[in-house]
């Protein structure tokens, strides 16, 4: 059988080493060798002797996910073997945490990550309920995160001299020593969105950096 489907660039090769690599523009292979843990849902192949788990969040975790419908509902992986995560043909990237890094992302763009990570779900700090109650999940440790983004995401540089202003609905994550609070601006609103009411974003000030998608969670997107 003769196709450009079967080239090597769709042509999946085994893994030399284990963890985490892309495997292209919209997946993650990960070569697992132990344990590892990935969104639920989210594998969509694999190859050899591994076993799922669905994996809870602990009490607190359920009642955020219960009281926002945000959270980060997890399986975890194990065994020897090969297995391939992607998530509604989004964009998928790696990020290197290491000792003293401190990430905080959307659990909503959270595809896998290594079980060396530690991870929490916390309250956005001045966003409270008032802001829709935006929890997100909280990476230390040392080991690589797999994010996916609707789109290609922006990377802005945070300075105390320039704060930056994003939409709750489009940022993905930021680093550590950002401090974050609520911003209400009325003529914002007024002219972005078609009407009178305030728009709400989040401002995040210091020294680091802050990802955006390109595009605001639609109704749809949040009910998944």
């Amino acid at each position: 059988m003769k196709s450009d489907l079967f080239s090597n660039e769709h042509m999946v090769q085994p893994a030399y080493a284990p963890g985490m690599s892309v495997q292209n523009a919209k997946s993650i292979k990960y070569a697992v060798n132990g344990e590892m843990l990935a969104r639920q849902g989210a594998m969509i192949a694999f190859r050899g002797n591994l076993q799922f788990e669905r994996k809870g969040q602990g009490v607190g975790g359920m009642l955020k996910r219960a009281v926002t419908g945000e959270g980060l509902p997890l399986m975890a992986v194990r065994g020897q073997g090969e297995a391939w995560f992607a998530h509604e043909a989004q964009n998928c990237f790696i990020v290197d945490i290491e000792p003293g890094d401190v990430f905080t992302v959307n659990g909503r763009n959270v595809l896998c990550f290594d079980a060396t990570l530690s991870y929490e779900i916390k309250t956005v700090k001045g966003a409270g309920m008032t802001g829709g109650g935006l929890f997100n999940s909280v990476f230390t440790g040392q080991g690589k995160l797999g994010l996916v983004c609707d789109g290609n995401p922006l990377v802005i540089p945070v300075s105390p001299q320039l704060p930056v202003f994003v939409d709750t609905d489009a940022v993905v994550g930021w680093t550590a020593h950002l401090h974050t609070s609520l911003h209400r601006s009325q003529s914002f609103g007024s002219m972005l969105r078609g009407g009178s009411g305030e728009a709400v974003q989040l401002k995040l000030e210091g020294e680091g950096f802050v990802v955006v998608r390109p595009s605001e969670v639609t109704a749809q997107a949040q009910q998944h």
